[in-house]
């Protein structure tokens, strides 16, 4: 097994243009990395060797490609993206057998940099959930520690990632789904702008919310991977018209904070469910960006304590008109000789459907039923423009903010049973997602043996800033690049 597969993707781009590796040996590395790790990991539902090698072969026979910036890269999928002749079944039990005849637009876009797709990671069914405990078919161990879970619902992703299976992986983040996992993995996670990547291809969760972006272990790969998987797509009529920006040209990106103001929204840092040791490690990155030369300022965000409520009464809305069309009949799986149309509607969601899907969509189209709409659907949506306010008032004033990611480090599988208990494991993330703005997860540290994230939050479109600042802050505290020893 090459040592490669524990590096970057910019040593691996730069050992496969030096010919010190082939596409075809770095694929196998992966592969045999995946196949000694996976049964204790649980990160993939399903692997594709023999085309991932087909795959690898064929780059070889063509030679290095500098104009593909992920030639010859083994990158791995989140299960709730469409891929061509692959099972996507977005870790559901309503449409474990669906191969699409499609990919999504991100699939597409790796493809044709070069990149070589292992796989599709284990997730929370349909992207509902925060610990990766909610597929169909599996849980995903933290690799950190295989007790504890890796966060979700892009588990399976980080865990990947994070155990050095692939390179990078993408994920879809609704309401911290790509920022919880990297943090509670040790990785760097990007959540671009509403709009900014194309979610064609995407099985909706909440198509308001929903938006697709990478894994990996260095800032840097993170932007080479949103280089590749960003820009307008027609086929998305969300995806925002603005011409593509190269963000991985380390050449623009500061060398310290000086000029710098990063805000500190008081509300993050007030929560009471704030692990103490966490606090430290969060406060101790603060201090460094000071000594970096940035200017770190207080702010205030008033209407994020309703993030929560807003966030899943929306969530829920949406997810109740999306996942209404998984009804046996047109789409999904079909209930063995039901005896009338009510009892196949019934049965097929029923046996098709998981628990936490079924209270999402219960609570979706309840608050969207008639007497109940205007109390908590349309309270919510205008809540949801008051969050945005807070961020937009708070940026004036500000280049970016931080703020913790999780609480809490990653916690033991199974203890953590009641879904409102588990709904404020994402406090600190749901907001950003109502905002539509952009965040970056980055590693900060250690607590109580487990990784620690804390998030930049900029304005829209401003993933070039806010990926410059992350980039400082991990190269200064030395946690660029970590991954676990597994």
């Amino acid at each position: 097994m090459s040592d490669l597969i524990f590096q970057s993707i910019a040593s691996a781009t730069k050992a496969l243009k030096n010919k010190e590796i082939s596409a075809t040996e770095l694929t196998a590395a992966s592969l045999a990395r995946i196949d000694a790790t996976e049964d204790a990991l649980g990160a993939f539902l399903s692997v594709y060797p023999e085309d991932a090698l087909k795959r690898a072969a064929e780059l070889d026979a063509q030679g290095f490609d500098p104009s593909k910036p992920l030639w010859g890269i083994p990158i791995s999928v989140k299960d709730a993206l469409a891929t061509k002749n692959m099972t996507t079944s977005a870790a559901s039990k309503i449409i474990e057998n669906f191969i699409p005849p499609y990919s999504a637009y991100v699939v597409e876009q790796l493809e044709a940099a070069g990149a070589i797709i292992l796989g599709k990671n284990n997730m929370d069914e349909f992207a509902m959930g925060s610990t990766c405990e909610n597929s169909a078919y599996k849980s995903t161990q933290n690799p950190w520690n295989l007790k504890c879970v890796p966060g979700g619902s892009s588990g399976g992703s980080a865990a990947a990632v994070a155990a050095c299976q692939s390179f990078a992986s993408l994920g879809s983040d609704t309401g911290g789904s790509i920022r919880q996992p990297a943090s509670l993995c040790g990785l760097v996670g990007l959540k671009p702008t509403y709009g900014r990547v194309s979610r064609y291809g995407l099985l909706a969760y909440a198509s308001s919310l929903d938006q697709v972006g990478p894994f990996a272990r260095t800032v840097e790969d993170c932007a080479l991977m949103l280089s590749v998987i960003a820009g307008h797509d027609e086929r998305d009529s969300t995806s925002s018209p603005r011409a593509n920006e190269i963000f991985h040209d380390a050449s623009n990106w500061k060398k310290d904070l000086k000029g710098v103001t990063l805000g500190l929204p008081k509300e993050f840092f007030e929560n009471q469910s704030m692990n103490p040791e966490v606090a430290k490690v969060c406060q101790n990155t603060i201090d460094e960006a000071q000594k970096l030369g940035a200017t770190i300022k207080s702010v205030s965000m008033p209407h994020l304590p309703y993030s929560i409520a807003a966030y899943y009464i929306i969530a829920s809305a949406e997810a109740s008109s999306n996942l209404a069309r998984y009804d046996g009949v047109r789409y999904g799986h079909r209930s063995a000789q039901p005896k009338n149309l009510e009892e196949l509607y019934n049965s097929s969601r029923t046996e098709g459907f998981g628990e936490e899907v079924q209270r999402r969509i219960l609570l979706g189209t309840y608050v969207l039923s008639a007497g109940y709409y205007d109390a908590y659907y349309r309270k919510a949506a205008q809540v949801r423009r008051l969050i945005r306010e807070d961020y937009e008032n708070a940026l004036k004033e500000c280049d970016a903010l931080i703020a913790p990611v999780s609480p809490i480090v990653a916690w033991n599988k199974g203890s953590v049973t009641d879904p409102l208990q588990m709904y404020q494991m994402d406090i600190f993330t749901l907001s950003l997602n109502l905002a539509g703005l952009p965040g970056l997860a980055i590693p900060v540290g250690m607590a109580e043996n487990m990784p620690v994230g804390m998030q930049i939050l900029g304005s829209a479109f401003e993933e070039s800033k806010i990926l410059s600042i992350g980039q400082c802050i991990t190269e200064h505290l030395g946690t660029n690049g970590q991954y676990a020893k597994l």
